[in-house]
């Protein structure tokens, strides 16, 4: 039953993005199997269907997005779709690439290339990270999407940040 789960996550991510399009300020989707693996044209990471770039794809026609991901690990399947788009912003903080799959994608130079030079930003902090070094990436994330000024805002929530997940090892 993958595709018909996978499938639902979408639907999910989908209705989350329709409300907030139709005047929500503020929606929670629980899209499960994640998706910031799946790339345009293959899943990777346990992600079949990119939920949150296929939100904001469907926001990006109605004004500018960004995408927060906070996973742990690099949402390279994410930055992949956008990474050539000035209309998406793409914000990641996830472990080193050197320490932590995906051990291809998600180091700070890849800033996007073209139109979307500029659009993609990458915080990728060593194994072991606390809270005062995470704090820092995030607030200095948040900036960019301040100045973005996005009308919409995608949080690509992964919980494996936390200090008492055994596959993240952040403290």
């Amino acid at each position: 039953t993958t595709y018909e789960v996978a499938r639902g996550s979408t639907m999910a991510a989908l209705t989350a993005a329709s409300l907030v399009r139709r005047g929500e300020r503020a929606v929670y989707a629980l899209c499960r199997p994640p998706g910031h693996h799946a790339e345009e044209s293959r899943m990777g990471g346990y992600c079949y269907f990119n939920n949150a770039a296929i939100a904001a794809e469907y926001l990006s026609t109605r004004g500018k997005v960004a995408i927060l991901d906070i996973d742990v690990h690099h949402g390279n399947g994410t930055q992949n779709i956008f990474y050539s788009r000035s209309d998406v912003l793409f914000v990641s903080i996830h472990g080193n690439p050197d320490e932590l799959y995906p051990y291809f994608s998600g180091r700070d130079g890849e800033m996007g290339t073209g139109k979307g030079l500029g659009y993609n930003c990458n915080f990728p902090l060593p194994l072991g990270t606390s809270d005062i070094a995470y704090d820092r990436a995030l607030l200095a994330g948040i900036k960019k999407i301040r100045a973005y000024a996005p009308k919409y805002l995608i949080i690509s929530l992964g919980y494996d940040a936390h200090i008492n997940d055994p596959i993240g090892k952040f403290k």
